[in-house]
């Protein structure tokens, strides 16, 4: 066992039995599950900073809501994160029914500017979080043209979806209006939900404050939630203006991928923005 793990496993009164088994996933972090004396827990090995915004992205999601599993942090030391391991399960009747009541009660802790106190990352491209009181103006700089001039810079998007993109991030206050700054997850695609014993829970976070469609349109990018968790999340039914918002919130992911994993994103970033171009 490395050095420095053990010496955190000290500090945090956990006893190893055994050495730690790799995990499936892990395209971003190493990810481990170790038995100790008081337990299983889940052991995350990635860069110090990405690993210090997680640990903080997950004690404020389990401060912010009752409704949904957040694994606790039990330590972290350098490029090493030790947390509560979850016991999955099969997905039960009513789970999504509750994971939409759960993402409600989150997304309703709201107040304060658009952003983060300090920047995070998403998988491991930097998510620049300094805070803005507009939601258009933090989409547009902070998300939409970053990832545009990075994308381009690598010559993964040319410049006509380039201008298309920069076009559509300045006119965002012809049509979305603003709104509260909620608390998000940030980087909600299915993977990163559980069922679990103890109800749905939600892992890994990016966490900062902005529109919630930025949960829901991830979901429904990377996944299929049914109608029951929509049902449950809304209360009702869908707003008016859902879809020309789930096509804005699904672009930074989109763009996101496209940088991460290169030009097979590409046809869906254009997609999206003829989505977008046709209200």
């Amino acid at each position: 066992m490395h050095r420095e793990l053990e010496r955190l496993m000290e500090r945090i009164g956990l006893t190893p039995l055994g050495e730690p088994t790799a995990l499936a996933g892990g395209d971003i972090a190493a990810v481990f599950r170790l038995e100790t004396d008081q337990g299983a827990v889940v052991i995350k090995r990635d860069a110090a900073e990405r690993l210090a915004g997680e640990a903080e992205g997950l004690t404020a999601l389990r401060e912010a809501v009752t409704r949904l599993v957040v694994p606790e942090v039990l330590g972290r030391e350098g490029e090493w994160l030790v947390m509560e391991a979850l016991a999955p399960r099969r997905r039960a009747s009513g789970g999504e029914v509750a994971l939409g009541e759960g993402l409600r009660e989150l997304h309703a802790v709201a107040g304060g500017a658009h952003g983060w106190h300090r920047d995070n990352a998403c998988g491991t491209t930097p998510q620049p979080n300094a805070p803005l009181v507009d939601g258009r103006t933090f989409q547009r700089e902070r998300r939409l043209l970053p990832l545009a001039r990075a994308c381009h810079d690598r010559g993964l998007l040319d410049q006509r979806l380039r201008v298309r993109l920069e076009a559509l991030a300045e006119g965002l206050e012809t049509w979305l209006p603003d709104a509260p700054a909620s608390l998000v997850h940030g980087d909600l695609w299915s993977g990163n939900v559980l069922y679990t014993e103890r109800g749905p829970a939600i892992i890994d976070p990016a966490v900062y404050r902005h529109y919630p469609e930025v949960d829901l349109a991830m979901l429904t990018l990377f996944g299929a939630p049914s109608e029951a968790f929509f049902a449950a999340y809304w209360n009702g039914a869908a707003p008016e203006d859902w879809p020309r918002h789930e096509a804005l919130f699904q672009l930074y992911p989109l763009l996101n991928h496209l940088l991460l994993f290169g030009g097979s994103y590409r046809g869906a970033v254009e997609r999206t923005l003829d989505r977008l171009a046709r209200g």
